[in-house]
């Protein structure tokens, strides 16, 4: 059976990290295989605490989940330092054939920072042109950037192009934390083409959505779907789960 690999941190409250990458797959039926890079202590409403997993022990984690044959895609959350991220765009370097989602996770729901400023540097300078999808959403894209957040779609759309003009291959800009009675994720592939994936704003509070969108979109591309149909069934994937939180 093909799987995709996860990449990131725990969470203790169960809603957000690998655990919601797990469950996704689940849900998705296929495989997942799993490298822990950090162990958090969060709640619904703050980071407690974080430990990142020593480099070396996650080179062993990639290395052994790689050996197997079986990842068809893989998925990369929280990263949290500069080693790490180094790291895990080495174990990329042996298998770039593989298609790799990118969600930057840089700070938690409740507003904790889960990826430190050299990991942000490195993870723009090493890792972004390794990987076949970025994932922002609106703060995140802003804060790469060191910019201000989007206000509008035309504004979005311009921070993807400053994104693809860095060194992502496609960027998905997800709508979330936009305005508006449609949440609309944009993607804007290498050549600057643009397609937008709406569905209906819904007054759910679910935290994890940006990871479940990314590790369906791997799990997508790991079936064999092209990027944008995977990117649309991620999107309907996600709104289905928002509507039981509705």
């Amino acid at each position: 059976m093909t799987a995709v690999l996860v990449i990131g941190g725990s969470d203790s409250s169960g809603g957000a990290g690998l655990v919601r990458d797990v469950r996704t797959l689940g849900d998705l039926k296929v495989q997942p295989l799993c490298a822990l890079t950090a162990v958090t202590a969060q709640t619904d409403s703050a980071l407690l605490a974080s430990h990142t997993v020593p480099a070396p022990v996650l080179r062993a984690q990639l290395e052994a989940a790689l050996l197997g044959g079986r990842v068809g895609a893989i998925k990369i959350g929280m990263l949290a330092t500069a080693a790490t991220v180094h790291a895990v765009a080495e174990a990329l370097q042996a298998h770039g054939e593989l298609p790799v989602v990118l969600d930057p996770v840089l700070r938690s729901s409740s507003g904790g920072a889960l990826l430190d400023a050299a990991g942000r540097r490195a993870l723009l300078e090493v890792l972004l042109r390794k990987v076949t999808l970025l994932t922002p959403n609106i703060p995140e894209a802003a804060d790469l950037l060191g910019v201000t957040a989007a206000r509008d779609e035309a504004e979005a759309l311009e921070q993807a192009r400053l994104l693809l003009a860095r060194g992502a291959r496609a960027v998905l800009m997800k709508g979330g934390h936009a305005r508006g009675p449609a949440s609309v994720d944009l993607l804007v592939g290498p050549h600057g083409e643009v397609r937008a994936f709406a569905a209906p704003r819904l007054p759910a509070d679910m935290r994890g959505s940006g990871c479940a969108l990314a590790t369906a979109i791997a799990a997508h591309l790991a079936g064999g779907l092209e990027l944008a149909a995977a990117c649309a069934a991620a999107k309907d994937y996600v709104t289905a789960l928002l509507r039981q939180h509705d």
